[in-house]
C-alpha cells in the first residue's frame, strides 16, 4: 500500500475545475432559454414545460409525439484540434441531431451535450459550449444541460470527444414518414456548406496521403483547407419549420431526408416507399469546391457520392401543385432552394442523371 493518501487530483481528476467549469458555461447555456424552461442552474437535471398556460406564448399539443436524436460530429474534432479552432463544431454538433429531428416534421424542443476530455481546461474549452448555444439559437431550441467527462486515462492529452441529444415534439397527425410520397413529387434541395460533419476518416486520408497543410490557401478553395474543413454543418430548422407551418392543413409534405454518412442515394432510399424512386438531376446544382478539391486528392466520383453530401444538405419531397409555394417560403426564410429531381414509379431506389456542376 502506498504510504501517502492518494488523492483525485493527484490521479488526474481536478474537481475544483468542473465548478469553474459549471459556473463559466452558465451565460452560454441561459441565451438559449426560452419561456418553456422552468429548470435551476446547477440542478441535477432540466425541466422543460411541453404544454403551458401563458397565452403569449401558448403552445399546447392536442396528441403530442416526442422525438429524440443522438449523433456526434466524429473525427472532424480532430481537424478542429490541429487547427487550434473550437468554436464550429459545437454548430455541427446540434446541426447534425436537429436536422435529423426535423425530419419527422417535429420542431426541435431542447439539447444535452456530452463532452469528454483528457483534463478540463475551461478557458480553452469554453469556445465548444459557446458554439453549441450558437446552434442552439440558430435551431431555436434550448440548452438545458449536459455532462462534461474528465478522463485522463482514457483520452490522450489535449484530445476531446462531443455528443449530442435532441429532444423534439410533433403532433401526432403530422409525422412526416415518407408513406404519402408518390410517383410526381417534386423533390427539392437545400444547399449544405461543405461536407458538413460525415466521412472525415476519409477527409483526413486523404489530405494525408496528399501531404496537404491544414494552413495552405488554395486557389481552387478560395481559402486555407482547414477552414473549408472546419465549414459548420447548416442547420435546417428555421426553413423547413416554416413550410411546414405554412401548410398546416394540407399534407404538402411528404418526405424530408438530412443527407449526412451515406450521401443522396442512402439516406433518400430511407424516405422512399416500395414503389417509388428517386431520379436525381446532378446538373441542376453547384458542388462546393471542397469536394473536387478531396476527390484529386485520390478516390473516385462513386466514393464521394457514397459518402459526402455533394452538395446538398437537406432534401424535402413535396407534392407538385404545392412544390413552387414551398420554394417561395423557404426562399422568405434565407433559403436557396434548388428543384433537383422528381419521384417516379418504381423500386425503392435513388437515381443520379446529368453531369455534376
Amino acid at each position: 500500500m502506498a504510504k501517502n493518501k492518494l488523492t483525485y487530483r493527484e490521479a488526474g481528476v481536478d474537481i475544483t475545475a468542473n465548478t469553474r467549469w459549471v459556473n463559466a458555461i452558465k451565460a452560454a447555456m441561459t441565451s438559449t432559454y426560452g419561456p418553456r424552461v422552468c429548470s435551476r442552474h446547477n440542478a441535477f437535471a432540466g425541466l422543460f414545460r411541453l404544454d403551458y398556460e401563458e397565452q403569449l406564448f401558448r403552445r399546447n399539443y392536442r396528441r403530442p409525439v416526442l422525438i429524440g436524436c443522438a449523433d456526434g460530429v466524429g473525427t472532424k474534432v480532430l481537424i478542429a484540434l490541429e487547427m487550434g479552432r473550437l468554436d464550429t463544431i459545437g454548430i455541427d454538433l446540434v446541426a447534425m441531431n436537429v436536422n435529423d429531428l426535423i425530419t419527422c416534421g417535429g420542431e426541435p424542443l431542447f439539447f444535452l451535450d456530452y463532452l469528454a476530455v483528457s483534463k478540463l481546461d475551461p478557458a480553452g474549452l469554453l469556445s465548444v459550449i459557446e458554439g453549441i448555444a450558437e446552434g442552439c439559437r440558430q435551431a431555436e431550441c434550448t440548452l438545458l444541460g449536459g455532462e462534461t467527462a474528465e478522463m485522463p486515462d482514457l483520452y490522450h492529452p489535449g484530445h476531446i470527444d462531443l455528443a449530442g441529444f435532441a429532444v423534439g415534439v410533433v403532433e401526432l397527425g403530422r409525422v412526416v414518414d415518407g408513406t404519402g410520397v408518390r410517383p410526381g413529387d417534386v423533390i427539392i434541395g437545400l444547399p449544405s456548406s461543405g461536407v458538413h460533419s460525415n466521412g472525415y476518416t476519409l477527409v483526413r486520408k486523404l489530405i494525408a496521403a496528399g501531404r496537404c497543410k491544414l494552413d495552405a490557401v488554395h486557389d481552387d478553395l478560395g481559402e486555407a483547407l482547414g477552414e473549408a474543413l472546419l465549414r459548420p454543418t447548416r442547420i435546417y430548422v428555421k426553413p423547413v419549420l416554416a413550410v411546414l407551418h405554412k401548410y398546416q392543413v394540407k399534407r404538402v409534405v411528404t418526405a424530408m431526408a438530412h443527407i449526412t454518412g451515406g450521401g443522396l442515394r442512402e439516406n433518400i432510399e430511407r424516405v422512399l416507399p416500395a414503389k417509388c424512386e428517386a431520379v436525381l438531376d446532378r446538373s441542376t446544382w453547384r458542388t462546393p469546391p471542397i469536394f473536387a478539391f478531396l476527390r484529386r486528392l485520390g478516390t473516385t466520383r462513386a466514393e464521394m457520392y457514397k459518402v459526402f453530401n455533394m452538395g446538398i444538405g437537406f432534401v424535402m419531397m413535396v407534392r407538385p401543385h404545392y412544390a413552387a409555394g414551398a420554394m417561395d417560403v423557404l426562399r422568405e426564410a434565407g433559403e436557396n432552394p434548388i428543384e433537383i429531381g422528381v419521384v417516379e414509379r418504381g423500386r425503392r431506389r435513388v437515381q443520379l442523371v446529368g453531369r455534376s456542376r
